[in-house]
C-alpha cells in the first residue's frame, strides 16, 4: 500500500463497513496501513483492499495502536465500549452510529455544511443518520440564503438502511412472491417486498420514531439553528438502495422556484435535476452508486406564500454513510 495513514475500520464486514473499504479505495485516501475488525465470529475471515486480502482482526487495545484514523462502521452499543480504547490507543474515531451523535462535545459533520465544526473534536466525530444527511444537503443553501422557519420531512428509506439482513429480506419475499409462496417477515415486522412500513422504528411516547426525532434533533445540530421547527415521517420501502425524501421548507423571505434551482445548482455535493416535463427526476435507481445528492421537483407551496416542495434522493451507504465519514478524513488530514 502507498505511504500515508494507518486507518482501521470497525464493523469491515457489514454493508456499512464494506462501504467504507469501496469509498477509501475509489477517493485514493491515502492509506499506508489497513486494519479491519468485526465481530468474534468473523476473525479470521478475508476483506479485500486494493486488490489485496486482509484477515479480521480481533479488537483488543494493542491492535489500536499507531493507528491514526478509525472508522467505526458498528452499532451505537459497541461504538460506546469501544470509543475510549480506540482514543486512549492515539487515534482519531469517525463513528457512523448513533452514540455521539448529539453529545455536545462531539461535532456533527456533513462537510459541504459545517467543515468547520470538525476542528473542535476531542479524539471523535459522527456521522449523521445517513436520513438526516439526505434531508439537510438542500435545506443548507436555502438557510443561508433565506434562513429556514418550518421543515416538513417525509422519508421512503431503502432496505439496505437496515443493513444486510434488510437487503436479503426484500431479495428473498421478491423470489417467494414471484413463485407464488408466501412472503415471511424475519427482519422486518411485517413482509416489505410489494409493502410500505410507515415506522421505522419503535414509537415514542410522543408519536415519533426514533429514526424520525434523529432527522429533527440532528438537523438543527448540523445547520446550527436549535430552533428550527421541523417534523418528520420515515417510511420503509421496498428499494434495495437509496433514500428519497419529500421536502417541505418555508423561510423568512421568499425563494422562488428559480432562485432555489440555482442555489441547489451551486450547492457543492448536490446536483440539480428537475425537468419534470421530460421525466427527469430524481428516483433511487438513477442515484445508486452515486456520491452526490439528487434534488428535483421544485416547485412552490400552494399552501403558503414563502415555502417550497422538492424531492432530494442520496445513496445512504454512500453519502449517508461511507462517503461522508471518508470526506471527514479528508478535512482532518487537510
Amino acid at each position: 500500500m502507498a505511504a500515508g495513514y494507518r486507518v482501521a475500520v470497525v464493523g469491515a464486514t457489514g454493508a456499512a463497513g464494506q462501504a467504507t473499504l469501496k469509498i477509501l479505495e475509489e477517493r485514493k485516501f491515502p492509506v499506508a496501513e489497513l486494519r479491519c475488525f468485526a465481530s468474534e465470529r468473523s476473525i479470521g475471515k478475508p476483506v479485500v483492499f486494493k486488490g489485496e486480502s486482509l484477515q479480521i482482526r480481533r479488537i483488543e487495545p494493542a491492535e489500536f495502536q499507531g493507528v491514526d484514523i478509525a472508522f467505526g462502521a458498528a452499532g451505537a452499543a459497541q461504538s460506546r465500549e469501544l470509543a475510549p480504547m480506540i482514543v486512549r490507543a492515539g487515534a482519531v474515531l469517525i463513528d457512523k452510529s448513533s452514540a455521539f451523535r448529539m453529545d455536545p462535545g462531539v461535532p456533527l459533520v456533513v462537510p459541504e455544511i459545517n467543515a468547520h465544526a470538525a476542528k473542535k473534536h476531542a479524539g471523535i466525530l459522527a456521522c449523521p443518520n445517513c436520513t438526516t444527511i439526505v434531508t439537510v444537503m438542500p435545506l443548507k443553501p436555502l438557510h443561508d440564503a433565506a434562513r429556514l422557519r418550518r421543515v416538513i420531512a417525509t422519508s421512503y428509506q431503502a432496505v439496505s438502511g437496515a443493513g444486510v439482513n434488510g437487503i436479503e429480506e426484500l431479495r428473498q419475499q421478491t423470489l417467494a412472491w414471484a413463485r407464488g409462496e408466501a412472503l415471511v417477515a424475519r427482519h422486518f415486522p411485517y413482509p416489505i417486498a410489494f409493502n410500505l412500513i410507515p415506522a421505522i422504528d419503535r414509537v415514542g411516547d410522543n408519536g415519533y420514531t426514533g429514526e424520525e426525532m434523529k432527522v429533527v434533533n440532528e438537523a438543527r445540530k448540523i445547520l446550527e439553528a436549535p430552533d428550527l421547527r421541523l417534523a418528520a415521517t420515515t417510511v420503509r420501502v421496498p428499494v434495495f438502495t437509496s433514500h428519497s425524501v419529500a421536502v417541505n421548507a418555508e423561510t423568512e423571505s421568499k425563494v422562488t422556484v428559480e432562485q432555489a434551482r440555482e442555489l441547489f445548482a451551486r450547492f457543492p455535493g448536490l446536483r440539480l435535476w428537475d425537468e419534470p416535463a421530460e421525466n427527469r427526476y430524481p428516483m433511487p435507481i438513477l442515484v445508486e452508486g452515486q456520491d452526490d445528492c439528487f434534488v428535483g421537483r421544485i416547485r412552490e407551496d400552494l399552501s403558503h406564500p414563502r415555502a417550497l416542495n422538492f424531492w432530494v434522493v442520496g445513496d445512504q451507504l454512500r453519502k449517508g454513510a461511507a462517503t461522508n465519514a471518508v470526506q471527514i478524513a479528508e478535512l482532518l488530514i487537510r
